[in-house]
């Protein structure tokens, strides 16, 4: 397939980043709560993705997570916990940028979990997600589909890249042998989790630009008509002549342009 240029892309995404204002009008409009699961290999593209999607939205309403290596305390805690308090109020989209489905894949992978303790969370996450759609939360779970072969090829960019650098991590060169193992543990994973009331969307990620295309797409499909008129604003004249304030204003560097 070939590569999507940068700026048919952009043009390609600007209609879908409006309609997600439009969607972000109307779920504070009607208390509505969206929670966005991204899953996926690593460097399928989940932080490209959620960026196209939050990039114009209010921080304030449109909020990522993406939990960092459990403390000693959470570990001792109901595995769902952590991510409970993260959930939206009313009127607030959450993206995971991964989520409680580690459990299922790096966590059981890497030999994180016991055996008992994956078989446990795959028994009893429907019943968790059936609780949050019962209560009216839409959640869409999204896996991010990505070859080896691509994954190889990211994975050396960011070896290579000092500005990705922090995007490789140990476990990411250890995930690097075990490809076939996270294979058999997202089917295993996919069987027991993808349920009527909380289905999975596999999107193809090898094309990054065209799968972010794709997602949000489909994003905009699965939730109601968001059409909600937008109040106008008038920005009335100062009556005055605004100052400028010269103490203090940091100049620009000598022979440079912003």
């Amino acid at each position: 397939m070939s590569k999507l240029k940068r700026k048919d892309y952009e043009e390609a995404l600007k209609p879908l980043q409006r309609e997600l204002i439009e969607l972000a009008r109307w779920v504070k409009h009607t208390g509505a709560r969206i929670v966005v699961l991204f899953e996926g290999r690593d460097s399928a593209g989940k932080g490209g993705a959620i960026n196209a999607i939050s990039r114009h939205l209010n921080p304030r309403q449109c909020r990522t997570v993406a939990l960092g290596t459990p403390t000693e305390r959470e570990a001792g805690q109901w595995y769902f916990q952590r991510y409970v308090t993260h959930l939206p109020a009313a009127g607030e989209i959450v993206l995971f940028d991964r989520s409680w489905y580690n459990r299922a894949g790096v966590e059981q992978v890497m030999g994180f979990a016991t055996p008992a303790q994956v078989d446990a969370f795959l028994k009893v996450t429907p019943v968790f997600e059936k609780l949050l759609v019962d209560d009216g939360v839409l959640l869409l779970k999204y896996w991010l589909c990505c070859d080896q072969e691509k994954q190889e090829e990211r994975f050396a960019e960011r070896a290579e890249d000092p500005l990705k650098g922090w995007k490789l991590s140990p476990i990411d060169i250890t995930a690097r042998e075990q490809y076939d193992d996270y294979t058999r543990a997202r089917e295993a994973m996919l069987r027991a989790t993808h349920t009527e009331h909380a289905p999975w969307t596999l999107v193809d990620f090898n094309n990054q630009r065209l799968g972010r295309l794709t997602l949000i797409h489909d994003l905009l499909l699965r939730v109601p008509d968001t059409k909600v008129e937008e109040a106008t604003l008038v920005l009335p004249p100062l009556g005055h002549a605004p100052n400028e304030e010269t103490f203090g204003v940091l100049k620009p560097l000598p022979d440079f342009e912003l």
